[in-house]
């Protein structure tokens, strides 16, 4: 009985520490895009001829932009707005643009539910 006690209590610091660490990790990539983003800016008053870093120098089939995607963006131009191009970059930088897990880190892959939006 002590035993099953036990576990049972470290069981629940396990899912707490899993908790805590989904938490810091959202924080550290939301961390590094305002980082990032910041360093843009600093560039652009500075007026300095930096080279971007490699994640700003990727080809839309290395961020996972398919030919679909490619294809949307160029048949569709006015239609889908800058509202759309952000929730797509929000995506692919991994976080969800889902109604349900809106905000939070993907960690598990693609989210049907973020995937279903791409599609309406």
């Amino acid at each position: 009985m002590h035993m099953e006690e036990s576990f049972s209590k470290l069981g629940a610091e396990l899912t707490g520490l899993r908790k805590q660490i989904v938490l810091l990790l959202e924080e550290n990539k939301r961390l590094s895009i305002e980082n990032q983003q910041l360093r843009n800016i600093l560039r652009k008053e500075h007026g300095t001829a930096e080279t971007p870093p490699a994640a700003a120098k990727r080809t839309s089939s290395e961020r996972g932009e398919g030919p679909a995607e490619q294809r949307e963006s160029a048949e569709t131009p006015g239609i889908v707005g800058e509202g759309y191009d952000n929730l797509a970059r929000l995506y692919h930088e991994g976080f969800h643009i889902c109604n349900v897990y809106y905000g939070h880190l993907r960690t598990e892959g693609d989210c049907l539910f973020c995937l279903s939006f791409f599609n309406k």
